[in-house]
Order: C-alpha cells, then structure tokens, then sequence
C-alpha cells in the first residue's frame, strides 16, 4: 500500500483506467451534497489555495500485454467524489467552450472517458459526458440530477478551471492486487455505509462481460423488485449485532459448503471461515485454495437462496404462531429468540430431505431439543461447531439419524435435558426476559384450543412478560417470615412458574399491586384477567386462586412442565 497526497491530475493522468465495480451501487449523491460542493469550489477557485476531499482508494488491476492503456484500477472509495467532479467540470468546460480542456483532463489518449462507471449509471454518465453542448436532459437518477443542478447553478464568473485543477487535494492510497480493500475501506470510512457481503461478492463474480449471467443468476434472485430487495436489505439480529439478511444467507451457505468432504477443508479454516468479520475474504479464500468453479458455486447459491427465501420468515414473531410441526415454529425459534446459527441446518435439510413429513419430524425434534436446553440454562456457545460439524458434516437427515447424533453428545456439551432435568429448569432456571416469553409463548401456540377461544393469538412481539408476584412484592404483598424465606421468594419470582405473557404491559400501579388488585385491576386500570384472557399458560384456575405464594409458583411450574414433556417430547 502507498499513500500520500494526490491531485486531479495525479488521480487522471490521461494513461489510467478508473474503474467503478460494475455492480456496485448507484450514484446517490443529491442536492444538498451538489451545492456544499459547488460553493468549496467556488471559495478554491477566489483563494486559489489547496482544499482537502477526502480520500480516494485505488487498486491495482493486471493489464494485458498489447493494452493501449498502461494503467487500470478499481475505484474503492471516491464514487461519489469523482463522479460529481466530472459532471461539475464537465458543464462548466461547455459554459466556457473548453470542451477540449475537459477531455485533456478527463479522457485517455485514446479519447475513451478515464473513469468506468457501474452498470446502474454508465449509460446516463457516459451520454453527459460524451455531450458537444449543453443539452435538456430528463430522467429522475442521480447522475442527470447532478447535471441539470450544475447546468441550472454552476456561475463560470465564479469557478477558475486552473485554480481548481491545481488545488483540490486527496490523500490517495494506492493498494497491491493482493491487499485486502474492504479493511482499508472500513479503516478510512468507520462511520460511512458498509459495503455488504453481497455487493463485494457480486462484483467478485461477475464483470462488465456478465451481463447475462448476472440478470439470471443474480438479479433475478436478489434483486429483481423492491419487494425483493427488502427482504434482503432487512436488519436482523444475530447474536450481539445486527446483520443484513443477505449477509445472514451467505455466512450460512458458507458454513454449509465447507462441510463438503469432498473439498477436504482443514479445521484451522473452518474456524476462520466461522468468523462474521472478513466473510468476503473467507469466500475469497476458500474458492481460491480449495478449487471451487465460480459458475458451479454461483448455481448453488442461486437454489439455496431460493430455499431461503421460500422458507426463513424474520416477520413470524408478528404474527399467529401455528402449532403445527414445521419450519415455521423454527422460524420463530431462529429470530424471536435470536437462535440463527442453526440456520445452516436448517437450510442443509430443506435442501436434502425432499419428504415434507420427513422434514416436519426433524424440525419438531429440533425444536424440542432448543427448547428443553433453553429451559435448563444450557450453553449455546458451541451451537455453531455442532450444526455443521457434527450434523451438516455427517449428513444428518432423517430423525433417527438426528436423535442418534445428539445421544451420543458426552456431558453437558450439547446434551438433550431429561425429564428430570427439564422439570429442574422450569422450577429454578432464571432467564433472560426474551427466553423466558419466548418458552411460554412457544407453549402457548401449541396447548391453546384455538376453536374455543373467540381471539387470536397474536404474534410473539406483541406480548409482553409479566411477573406474576411482582419484583417490588415488599410494597404489597404478605411479609416473609425470615431472611432465608426472602431470599428464597426472590429468587422463585424469577422462575418460569412466577412468568406470564400477557397482551400488554400492565399499569405501573397494578403492576405491584396487591394479588387482588393485580388480577382483577382497579378503577380504571385493567389486571391479569384482562390482559391474559384465553390464554392457556394463565388460566382461570390459577387467576382464581386465593393467595399467590411460592407454593403457587412451584404448582403452576409443574403444569407449565407437564405440558412441556409431552410437546417437546424425547
């Protein structure tokens, strides 16, 4: 890498490609940038004294022998800067009749434009840029936007070409064909617009010769309409961050396609592979060092994105959960409570296991086995390893097979909980809020009589968790008769038996309220009975009861238990 200060014409020198990424994304740039811009140069152009514009990031690209052009580099960063640069001089060389002045600086010496664009704006760009005059241009993108502005409100009294020429300043950073720019990019840009996975990805895939490939293979898959695009432009959360969806899918296809036995994969780059930072450059090196075809690799991606986006739903927890055994209570698992590394699985068995009741067996059994390890507080911390390595790995595809590979778990690493130890979980585990309304949701969607019960059930996101016998008890509610009696009362108001889901918040007033006023409300102010009607996880027969206390806790704890076993069932 090399780095230093920069010109216009250091950066255009009459013998040098600049290549925008053909797939990149479009030009963005829009007034309020265009006029911050035309008054800089107007102020360069009176002072005549140099004007920093940021950085521009250049990567060296391999000329072929014979090449009328010595230099070729791919524009990183500097898009926005450069583009506006050559539609600004570009009007204001017409306005001057110094159309020749403009092509000095802006051409190669074959008369070629010296900066390629991307395939949303070349056309447009290359249109204003190959004009003789100024001429009326309609079209509602960027690229015309920025030409009828400056059209409209470049003053030549006040822009000095020269001036201009010679002042504006970049710090340029020239990078080798080996050096990684998207770590440049996001060392220089930390508070800019990531590129995503997807967009470097693309580019990495096709070239301006692709077309064709690209609309099939591409386009047509993530990006043919705005619906489309929304679903893979949406935010997810993944663990402790958030993600793009798109970003989600290709870590997850990733994670699948090392597991081939085939290509042989070593365990060091697999754990390098696992890692969400740099996913482009395990892409990179994993096609590079393994052999992978691009076009064979690019087929799959194009099936399992279809699998994905027929099937992975982050929009369940907003609505009624079916109690049906199927991908889609695995959906609400997955993204309301943020369990996404088995996504890879889970697409590894829509892909494999062609049987529907084959597949429904397998996510049932799944779900038991999440939601019996999640009740107990057991780790998800090697989730990751044991759905590719142990399941993808070995082709787990049936339910035996599954069951079979989880009994052979040693430990508590990954283990399926016992009965014993489930009932364990749901009289002493203290969780997480999201677990914990989670869990009671899940069973709720699945013991509701739906035919009796006049109101839907609504999706997870719209419940709220509530605290039966609340957290500020000593305010209201009967004294303990010792410390280890109040020790022991907080601690089992944490626990599930104590939890309920309810449609929404209760007032601050009944929330802490005595148990009387808690469950029938008071005034106007509504209580558990309002709010948990219909719901099974809170019935009437625990809503009737005359005191809640720790043995009420430990009673409805069971229940929630006995439930439990026989849905999420060994």
């Amino acid at each position: 890498m090399e780095a230093g200060k920069r010109t216009i014409n250091d950066i255009f020198n009459g013998n040098r490609i600049l290549e925008i990424p053909f797939f990149q994304r479009a030009y963005v740039w829009g007034e309020e940038q265009w006029e911050r811009l035309l008054e800089d140069l107007e102020h360069v152009s009176q002072s005549n004294k140099p004007y920093f514009l940021g950085s521009v990031i250049l990567k060296q690209q391999p000329t072929p022998a014979g090449s009328q052009v010595g230099d070729k580099r791919i524009l990183i960063d500097g898009q926005q800067r450069l583009t506006t640069l050559n539609l600004l001089m570009k009007v204001l060389c017409l306005k001057n009749n110094q159309n020749a002045s403009f092509d000095r600086v802006f051409r190669l010496m074959s008369n070629d434009l010296a900066l390629w664009h991307n395939h949303n704006d070349i056309d447009t760009f290359n249109k204003i840029l190959n004009l003789d005059s100024l001429e009326e241009i309609e079209g509602k993108d960027s690229i015309t936007g920025a030409y009828n502005f400056f059209k409209e409100n470049a003053d030549p009294t006040k822009l000095n070409l020269n001036n201009i020429l010679t002042n504006i300043m970049f710090v340029g950073i020239d990078l080798g064909t080996d050096e990684d720019e998207q770590q440049i990019f996001d060392t220089i840009n930390s508070l800019g617009v990531r590129l995503t996975t997807a967009e470097l990805l693309k580019n990495y895939f096709f070239n301006r010769d692709d077309i064709s490939n690209y609309n099939a293979n591409w386009k047509d898959v993530f990006e043919k309409d705005d619906e489309t695009k929304d679903f893979w432009d949406r935010a997810i959360t993944a663990g402790r961050s958030k993600r793009e969806n798109i970003d989600l899918f290709f870590y997850s296809f990733l994670q699948i396609k090392v597991q081939e036995p085939e290509l042989d994969v070593s365990s060091e780059d697999k754990k390098q592979y696992t890692k969400v930072e740099g996913l482009f450059e395990s892409f990179k090196h994993f096609i590079t060092d393994y052999g992978v075809d691009k076009d064979a690799l690019i087929q799959e991606i194009k099936e399992y994105a279809k699998l994905y986006r027929d099937n992975i739903d982050f929009s369940i927890t907003g609505r009624e959960l079916s109690n049906t055994n199927s991908v889609e209570r695995i959906n609400a698992i997955m993204f309301g409570l943020e369990t996404t590394t088995i996504i890879p699985y889970v697409l590894y068995v829509l892909r494999n296991v062609s049987d529907q009741n084959d597949r429904d067996s397998i996510f049932s059994y799944l779900e038991s086995y999440l939601m019996r390890r999640m009740v107990c507080h057991a780790s998800t911390k090697n989730y990751n390893q044991f759905f590719t390595e142990r399941l993808i790995a070995n082709n787990i595809t049936s339910l035996d097979s599954l069951k079979s590979q989880i009994a052979t778990q040693e430990g508590k690493i990954n283990y399926m909980p016992t009965n014993d130890e489930l009932l364990e979980g749901f009289q002493n585990s203290r969780l997480v809020n999201k677990q914990t309304l989670g869990i009671i949701y899940m069973l709720e969607s699945k013991i509701r009589d739906r035919a009796r019960h006049s109101t839907a059930l609504l999706g997870m996101s719209n419940y709220s968790l509530e605290h039966i016998m609340p957290k500020k008890w000593p305010n209201n509610w009967p004294a303990c008769a010792s410390e280890e009696d109040r020790i022991k009362r907080n601690r089992k108001l944490l626990t599930l038996g104590n939890l309920a889901i309810i449609t929404s918040s209760l007032n601050s007033s009944i929330r802490d309220a005595n148990w009387n006023d808690k469950r029938n409300g008071k005034g106007n102010k509504h209580g558990l009975r309002h709010f948990a009607a219909g719901l099974e996880t809170l019935s009437d027969s625990y809503l009737n009861k005359d005191v809640w206390d720790e043995s009420i806790i430990d009673e409805r704890a069971v229940f929630l238990f006995n439930k439990a076993k026989d849905i999420w069932n060994l």
